[in-house]
């Protein structure tokens, strides 16, 4: 801050300058341009930027504000004014040249003002200064007519928009000038344009046309508008003449009178004049008024609009939605500070229930700095600090209302209500040439209140206000007065102790303001008595008004009061002649009219002037006069006034008002012609309803019995309870067959007059109008329903006071009275549900489309609800959802929202009657219905919408507010379901909650613990279904301020009774018991946790909102709010299509008995595959990780000799790839967990699943990689006796081939071809029978394994080894099939009279053999396909794998026989034995030593004759060396990697979407399944799963890769590849050098030693007596490698792909069944095969079960097939059979714990199996032998279309 030291030179610079500075620039600009303001400085020799402070100010008016600052090398903008930000720019690139020029942009007339610079260089200190004029042109001028009289009318020209002031000239149509009535008028807005008016009176001009013309020299703006004169006024004229006569007399008259009453007149001033200044005092309100008589120094509506920034309301009107939406101005918290703050102040703390909304204060420091600001770094001067400002509140209510549509202005004053401040009665004319009487924005609040008559019984009275017959007392003032009337009206209504603010008075904040527009405004309150009879001031409900203002200036006011008043009370200092003789005048005066005066001290005395000598005083009855001394207390004249308002008085409504207000030409607002349209349709539906329960069964049948069988029936759906013996398939289609037919019967129904006409209403109405019927229909309704409730309950206490009541009767009429609510909603639940009726007919194609009549339906009550109207989301009558009818109606608003609509959901839960509605509606200013008389049972959604501006900080567009019934309602406690009620709707809402509100009252601990127990569960319920709701608890009516400290052990309490219930909670809903509430939601006592006051600021119903209730409430809302603002980003909210489905899986799992087992999540299933899809490509990745270094490990192995290797160096890489692995998913998982990918809290849960899943994968390729590396290792071993014996042959013979060569050399005569060949072929004959080549031992393999076999059963007694003995050879199994017989069932076990085996025993335990022996041929086939030879350890693990499965819990259940192991063992190693032989045989046939020596003499003749004749070999070495040794290990190469390359290919294919997760392949394979319709296929699907799925893997890569073009192109790449690292490792290898070829390809194999596995034996072999170069032989080699490489393409071509995929390493179709395999588990009914996604998981589950029949599940008695269906018969009262015992079908999960079977979604999800069942019936009948199935008849009426509908909707996947 060290540049503030330069402060005092500013300041003396800026004040010794002034405005006379030199050197003045001015600018000129036009608004709406960009300036540029100058201002050029010295450049000092020490000139540093980082010095340099450059600040610009502006002063107008000799108030100064900052522009723009800039120092330590950046701009500083924290202290600039508001108006500037945004516009203003420093040209920072010319500092440098000494130019410090501001740019500002979009200059406006308020910008205009004397701009000054100050620079600080270093020591230096440079003041510039600019004057800126900016002019702005008018807008073209509009001519008006404001109103006709007496032939007379008054035009108004207006233009708005300019600057600087404008002159009007009026002129006639022949081009004379006219006089206008008055000045012009000028108004300046915010922007600081002028509104320029002039007002001209019109009299009967001969021409009728009248021009204006505005003349704007500033900008030569010359503009004119000309209007024809209607033609009234010359028939007004007619008559001009022949009243002149009349006119004259009338005016002399009063001219004789006019100076006669001058003198009396001057007499009195000076008397008056004297006794003011003897008094010496002048009362602040005295000021105020005479002010105020003075109508020139008011503004007018427009201009204080103007001031407010309120002008564009008047004509648009605020509606209610403009104030509900969530904005950033409606985030904004703090006093206000400017004027255009106060309205929406005032508003919002209306709705928010705050008493001190009517504060107009503008919260500025006297140092004009704003609080909670720093010091702003450069001070401004004391001239610029603004005065504190504030409007008087009554101006805001009159602007607020004038600016505000109907609908809006009844919910303000209905909150004005619940505050306890005065009502505006009668507006007056300020926008409208009329008074205007309020009758609708009051019709909707309701009193209650005890008169005495209902004292002794505790009752109540309850009406509407404008109904209410009431005595009114009205107030007004004469003249000044120093006491003020409206704190002693407000002293008269409050009760003792008690005081309330009814009315503004000049002591409150802000009422001392001058009124500008209110004058003549009539405000109302009430007092209504609560039956306390020595506390409360009256006894009897009263209405009080109030006139504001001089009533002398106001007489058609005061006038309207005289009428309707039961007294009319004036209060006054003085009262003339004049004045009482105009008082005296009125009807019915004397009676009615009560004077208070408060005499001034000058005529308390008994001189002239006293009051006892003023003439008025002495005709006034003294029982009418109370004189209230300046000497005297305010009490003696209260319980004055309190004396005569107790007095009996006529009584008069507000309805009876609104006559008397039309009689007086007073407008009232309700004569609309919208609200008198919709007043006649709701009368003509309401006027029939007498008895609300006889109307709702006569007129609103669909929602009655009908309504409600079909949730019973739905229910029953899901309960199964009342199903007998009756076939569950059966029993569900019976009761989807009632669904349909009670659908049917509704819309046979129709509609009844009253709901049509509704209907025919808010369709035809637009523009608003639906709103006002709507209203109307409320307020109707409501009463109605008061009324029959009042009566209902007034017989419930007769029979209480009867002695022969009956129990029966009593719960009668606690139904009746249970019914006996009627509101708007019951009107549109009909509708609803015609129109679900309709929906369900047109779906099942009973109905077409075109025959509709509600089909728009959804779209109007979107739109109701865009406006406020909360919708009914549960029907309380019933609990019950009508969901295709919420769904319609919401989707319809996604659409009105253009899709942008993700939300934000908050309910509240609490008992009812503890403010749950009040609590939504104080925070957000909602319309939830309260106190309205009415039992309300369900939930109600309303909306608020979130501006633009506030999206991006909220992260949602719309936030969803729920209102639900009270829970232990006393209506509904007798009624049998209400705690299964309280259940459900408790875990409905919090389900769909992103923030719950569990409203609570302290004083009521039963019930809270009650409402606790049951948010608990729910909260329990949704931790188990992956939701975590955000939970806030209010604690209501805890008032002391230190509460939250001294709760700290409360909240402990709390804490441990919300930790019993959880373990409560999950012992009952059978989880785990160590749960703490802690861990079922994020609950934090000191944050979550509210401490709330009382609502009612002392006793109703004279009280007012507490102020604490309210400002805790808007905190509760601020932390609501900052929870959106920092909501997790991995937690997306949903928009409505998502809340939907969530709404249709939540009360689908809700209305099964047991939510946690039938509750489906549709979300989490999304989010679960979308990390299952993931998770694949990181398993893959680690597979092929492993794979290829597998690959590499086999090419090391067999590229070493057995010395050479290092096992444990081996080892300890394997240990490090494998954890690099794990860890490498870990972290992927660990990251996408992180990610903020959408719904991830949701599968949570899920983590540790696929946590396990790395580990066992890790396992899995460690066991594989290591039995990989040993078999390459044993190989290898074996592999190298053999090369060394062949080495020490390849030895011997050489050393003859070397002796031969020399020796032919040496002859005389040169060979020839013949005898070359023929002295080799005696040499090597010879040379070979010197070695006598041993042959390699060729085994027995069947022999063997039956040796082991014998071994293996000796232990199993004797029956085993007689049967040993007769079953001949292992030989005679391998081609006899296993066929299950009756000996290979246990007879000492079956033989007992109580056991028989199952009949599908012999078909289970075929199926388990099927699996094993699918096991052992993968076996088998592994090591066939190894180059090694035929080990006995083969047979031994065969052996061992059987018996393992023999030991299988499964497997021994079935108790099979000696007879059956001995032959399964037979069978599978005789299979065996086949294939290991054939493998022994080709091994012998490519190792024996004689056949390879045999093998290489045509290649060591070819040798021998190209040495004898000394041609140059090394191109043909080269071609050999590639032919032999490289071609053999790139083939082998290329099998390695094809495999994996063809795993990696395969997603890239249009169609293998399929292999991404289990589930999806599922729903490809039934879609394939379906689109063929074999039956072939679907019984091999059914009973060889697994064989189906490795054959539809295999076709799906033979139809992937059919044209040939596709593999070739991958072999292609791959050998591309490895030719290309050949090549530079021949180039290394020829770099490094070397003595001979020899050494430069052993350093060439050892570059390739991880890539190819170069056979040693023939490169020895190549390399024999070689002599050529190094360089030489690598560049031939290089020759060869392009044919080589063509060679191999040629011969890739001719191979078929079956052959290719046979010689892969890593099989593509093995790999790929991996993947969606699973973990092969079958349900333990249908035989659906599990598909969870991870291979460690906890439980098995399938999306889809099926008819257990198509598993063979046969009848024996029938001998058909079992249809029933997993997933239904769950739900139902069907059981199944044990060994033990029969057990319900719902209990399944004691037997089968590890399968979680969920029921149906509905009854379209098992559509594809039922379908499948209906096509092949006779087909599996015929299969199976049994009978076809009498299938349910909905069966037969699913179509191949809607099957695969099912399928899509149940695997959330569509195509």
């Amino acid at each position: 801050m060290w540049h503030l030291a330069w402060f005092p030179v500013w300041l003396g610079c800026i004040i010794a300058l002034g405005s006379d500075l030199e050197h003045q620039l001015k600018v000129n600009a036009v608004a709406g341009e960009n300036v540029t303001l100058s201002c050029r400085f010295k450049l000092s020799s020490d000139y540093l930027l980082t010095k340099l402070q450059i600040h610009w100010h502006v002063f107008r008016d000799h108030a100064g504000s900052v522009v723009h600052s800039y120092y330590d090398s950046a701009d500083q903008l924290q202290d600039q004014d508001v108006e500037f930000r945004g516009r203003t720019q420093l040209f920072l690139k010319e500092l440098g040249q000494g130019v410090a020029a501001l740019n500002l942009s979009r200059v406006q007339p308020s910008d205009s003002g004397d701009y000054r610079c100050i620079i600080i260089n270093s020591q230096d200190v440079l003041i510039g200064n600019v004057i800126l004029h900016v002019k702005a042109p008018y807008h073209p001028p509009e001519i008006k007519i404001l109103s006709h009289a007496g032939g007379e009318v008054i035009l108004q020209c207006m233009s708005s928009g300019g600057y600087p002031a404008a002159q009007i000239c009026w002129y006639d149509g022949k081009g004379n000038q006219l006089n206008q009535l008055e000045p012009i008028l000028l108004q300046r807005d915010e922007k600081g344009t002028f509104q320029v008016q002039s007002h001209l009176p019109a009299r009967g001009h001969q021409n009728n046309v009248v021009c204006c013309f505005l003349l704007h020299s500033a900008l030569s703006q010359n503009l004119s508008v000309c209007e024809t004169v209607p033609a009234f006024l010359n028939k007004a004229e007619a008559g001009h003449q022949s009243t002149v006569r009349n006119v004259a007399l009338f005016v002399g008259i009063t001219t004789v009178i006019v100076f006669m009453l001058i003198p009396i007149g001057l007499f009195y001033w000076k008397r008056r004049r004297q006794s003011l200044r003897a008094s010496n005092q002048t009362s602040d309100e005295e000021k105020d008024e005479l002010l105020s008589r003075q109508p020139k120094e008011r503004k007018s509506l427009q201009e204080f609009l103007a001031s407010l920034g309120m002008e564009n309301l008047q004509s648009r009107k605020l509606k209610l939605r403009d104030l509900l939406e969530v904005s950033q101005g409606s985030l904004k918290e703090g006093p206000t500070r400017t004027t255009g703050e106060i309205p929406w102040h005032f508003l919002r703390k209306v709705m928010a229930l705050n008493g001190t909304a009517r504060s107009t204060k503008l919260e500025l420091r006297d140092d004009g700095i704003r609080e909670g600001e720093q010091e702003p770094n450069i001070l401004v001067l004391p001239t610029a600090l603004a005065p504190k400002r504030c409007q008087n509140p009554l101006d805001i209510l009159c602007a607020v209302l004038c600016c505000s549509d109907p609908l809006f202005q009844q919910e303000t004053l209905l909150k004005m209500s619940m505050c306890q401040f005065a009502l505006p009665l009668v507006l007056p004319p300020l926008d409208t040439p009329r008074a205007t009487f309020i009758l609708w924005a009051l019709r909707g609040i309701v009193k209650r209140w005890r008169p005495p008559a209902l004292r002794e019984s505790q009752g109540f009275q309850e009406e509407s206000l404008v109904l209410a017959a009431l005595p009114t007392f009205s107030f007004v003032r004469l003249g000044a007065c120093s006491l003020s009337k409206s704190r002693v009206l407000n002293q008269v209504l409050s009760p003792s102790q008690q005081q309330n603010d009814f009315f503004i008075h000049r002591g409150l904040e802000c009422g001392d303001v001058p009124r500008q527009i209110s004058e003549g405004l009539v405000e109302i309150a009430w007092y209504f008595p609560g039956g306390r009879e020595t506390s409360e001031p009256f006894q009897e409900p009263i209405a009080v008004t109030n006139l504001r203002g001089d009533v002398e200036l106001h007489w058609l006011q005061f006038t309207f009061l005289m009428e309707v008043s039961a007294a009319v009370f004036v209060f006054a200092e003085s009262i003339s002649e004049s004045q009482y003789h105009r008082f005296s005048c009125l009807d019915d005066s004397e009676r009615k009219l009560y004077f208070i005066l408060t005499p001034s001290l000058n005529i308390l005395g008994k001189g002239e002037g006293s009051l006892d000598n003023l003439v008025p005083m002495q005709k006034i009855n003294q029982s009418r006069l109370l004189v209230k001394y300046n000497t005297t207390n305010d009490s003696d004249l209260v319980k004055s006034l309190r004396s005569i308002l107790k007095q009996p008085h006529k009584t008069a409504s507000l309805e009876d008002m609104a006559g008397t207000a039309r009689k007086l030409d007073i407008q009232v607002d309700e004569d609309s012609e919208k609200c008198q349209r919709g007043k006649e349709r709701a009368i003509a539906i309401t006027k029939e309803i007498t008895d609300v329960v006889e109307y709702k069964n006569r007129a609103l049948k669909l929602q009655g019995e009908p309504w409600k069988c079909l949730t019973e029936v739905e229910r029953e759906l899901c309960q199964m309870k009342q199903q007998g013996e009756t076939p569950t398939e059966n029993y569900k289609s019976q009761l989807r067959q009632n669904c349909l037919r009670l659908r049917t019967e509704q819309q046979k129904y129709g509609l009844t007059g009253g709901v049509e006409m509704f209907k025919a209403t808010i369709e035809e109405e637009v523009d608003g109008k639906a709103h006002y019927f709507l209203r109307w229909m409320t307020f109707y309704l409501d009463r109605i329903s008061r009324e029959n409730r009042s009566k209902l309950q007034a017989k419930h206490k007769e029979m209480e006071r009867a002695s022969n009541h009956s129990t029966k009767r009593f719960s009668e009429l606690d139904e009746f009275i249970a019914g006996s609510s009627l509101g708007v909603e019951h009107f549109l639940r009909e509708l609803g549900q015609f129109y679900e009726a309709e929906q369900s007919r047109v779906k099942e194609d009973h109905l077409p489309q075109s025959h509709m009549k509600l089909v728009h339906l959804p779209g109007l009550v979107a739109d109701l609800m865009l406006h406020g109207f909360p919708m009914e989301l549960v029907d309380g009558g019933v609990s019950n959802i009508p969901l295709q009818w919420v769904t319609d109606v919401m989707m319809e608003l996604h659409s009105k929202l253009r899709g942008k609509s993700r939300m934000l959901v908050v309910t509240v839960l609490g008992v009812q009657s503890t403010g749950k509605s009040t609590l939504l509606n104080t925070m957000f200013g909602l319309q939830f219905p309260v106190s309205s008389g009415r039992c309300t049972r369900g939930a109600f959604m309303s909306l608020l919408q979130v501006a633009e501006d506030a999206r991006e900080d909220l992260h949602c567009d719309i936030i969803l507010l729920i209102d639900t019934e009270g829970l232990k309602a006393p209506e509904l406690a007798k009624l049998e379901d209400s705690y299964q009620h309280d259940n459900e709707l408790a875990t409905l809402v919090v389900g769909l909650s992103d923030i719950t509100i569990v409203n609570t009252a302290m004083e009521n601990a039963t019930e809270m613990q009650d409402v606790l127990q049951i948010a608990v569960h729910a909260f329990l319920r949704m931790k188990e279904i992956g939701l975590k709701p955000n939970c806030q608890f209010v604690h209501q009516n805890v008032s002391d301020v230190s509460a939250h400290e001294k709760n700290t052990m409360d909240r402990k309490r709390f804490l441990e009774q919300l930790n019993d219930m959880t373990r409560a909670a999950a012992r009952m809903e059978k989880l785990s018991q160590d749960l703490t509430f802690s861990a079922v939601l994020n609950y934090n006592p000191a944050e979550h946790d509210w401490y709330v006051p009382s609502l009612w600021h002392g006793v109703p119903p004279m009280a007012s909102v507490n102020l604490g209730y309210s400002e805790s409430m808007c905190e509760l809302r601020k932390h609501l709010i900052q929870l959106l603002k920092n909501w997790p980003s991995n937690q997306i909210l949903e928009d409505i299509p998502q809340f939907l489905e969530w709404v249709r899986n939540l009360w689908n799992g809700i209305k099964h008995e047991n939510f946690l087992f039938s509750f489906r999540n549709s979300r989490v299933a999304e989010a679960y595959n979308q990390l299952a899809l993931k998770y694949s490509e990181w398993e893959w990745r680690f597979r092929k990780e492993m794979h290829l270094w597998v690959c590499k490990k086999e090419n090391k192995i067999q590229n070493q000799t057995p010395q050479e290797l290092d096992l444990q160096s081996l080892k300890e890489e394997l240990q490090a790839k494998l954890q690099g692995g794990e860890k490498q998913m870990l972290d992927c998982l660990q990251e996408y967990y992180e990610s903020g990918v959408k719904n991830l809290h949701l599968i949570e849960k899920y983590r540790e699943d696929f946590t396990r899943s790395i580990f066992s994968l890790k396992k899995e390729l460690e066991g594989y990689s290591t039995s990989k590396y040993t078999e390459a290792i044993e190989i290898q071993k074996c592999c190298h006796k053999i090369n060394n014996i062949q080495a020490e042959y390849r030895k011997v013979l050489e050393g003859k081939v070397v002796s031969l060569l020399e020796d032919c050399r040496n002859r005389r005569h040169p060979l020839d071809q013949r005898e070359t060949e023929r002295e080799f072929g005696s040499m090597w004959k010879e040379a070979v029978s010197d070695l006598n080549p041993i042959h390699l031992q060729r085994s027995q393999v069947a022999q063997d394994l039956e040796l082991q076999l014998k071994r293996d059963l000796d232990n199993r007694g004797s029956a085993a080894r007689q049967k040993l003995q007769d079953a001949g050879s292992l030989c005679n199994y391998r081609t006899n099939p296993l066929v299950m017989a009756k000996k290979y069932l246990d007879s000492s076990y079956f033989n007992d009279v109580t056991r028989s085996p199952p009949w599908d025993w012999w078909l289970k335990v075929e199926r388990l053999v099927c699996s094993l022996k699918d096991e052992c041929n993968s076996y088998t086939a592994e090591k066939v396909h190894s180059k090694a030879d035929y080990d006995e350890t083969y047979g031994r693990e065969l052996l061992h794998m059987i018996n393992e499965w023999l030991q299988q819990e499964d497997v021994l259940n079935y108790h099979a026989s000696i007879d059956f192991e001995v032959d399964l063992k037979f069978h599978i190693l005789g299979e065996a034995a086949g294939k290991f032989q054939e493998m022994h045989t080709k091994f012998i046939q490519e190792n024996d030593p004689q056949l390879r020596l045999e093998m290489l003499k045509q290649e060591y003749l070819t040798t021998f004759r190209n040495l004898y004749l000394e041609k140059d070999t090394c191109q043909q070495r080269a071609k050999r060396f590639c032919e032999t040794c490289l071609k053999p290990a790139l083939v082998e190469h290329i099998n390695k990697q094809l495999g994996i390359r063809i795993i990696d290919n395969i997603p890239r294919h249009e169609k293998t979407d399929r292999y991404s997760s289990r589930a999806t392949f599922q729903f490809f394979i039934l879609k394939r399944l379906l689109e063929m319709m074999n039956f072939a296929d679907y019984l091999k699907y059914i009973n060889d799963y697994n064989g189906f799925i490795k054959d539809e893997i295999s076709r799906d890569i033979l139809e992937r890769y059919e044209k040939k073009e596709v593999i070739e192109v991958l072999e292609a790449e791959i050998l591309s590849a490895i030719i290309k690292k050949v090549r530079g490792a021949l180039q290394k290898a020829t770099d490094e050098g070397g003595n001979a070829v020899p050494d430069f390809i052993t350093n060439f194999c050892t570059v390739l030693e991880n890539d190819l596995a170069i056979p040693r034996g023939s490169v020895e072999m190549t390399l024999f007596q070689i002599t050529a170069g190094i360089r030489q032989f690598s560049a031939d080699v290089q020759d060869s490698l392009l044919t080589l490489e063509q060679g191999l393409a040629s011969e890739f071509k001719e191979v078929t792909l079956e052959q290719k995929l046979s010689r892969l390493q890593v099989k593509p179709e093995e790999e790929l069944f991996k993947r969606v395999f699973g973990c092969g588990q079958q349900c333990p009914f249908c035989g659906v095969h599990c598909e969870a996604e991870t291979t460690d998981h906890k439980h098995h589950y399938a999306h889809m079960h099926r008819p257990q029949g198509l598993q063979r599940c046969v009848d024996l008695f029938t001998r058909t097939r079992d249809y029933s269906i997993c997933s239904s018969a769950v739900e139902s009262a069907a059981s199944f059979s044990t060994k033990e015992k029969t057990v319900p079908f719902r209990d399944y999960r004691l037997y089968f714990p590890d399968w979680i079977i969920s029921p149906d979604v509905n009854a379209e999800a098992s559509s594809y199996w039922k379908f499948v069942s209906k096509k092949f019936n006779h087909a599996f009948a015929e299969e199976y032998s049994t009978h076809p199935v009498h299938l349910p008849d909905d069966w037969n009426r699913i179509t191949k279309e809607q099957a695969q509908e099912s399928i899509e909707k149940v695997y959330s996947i569509s195509v």
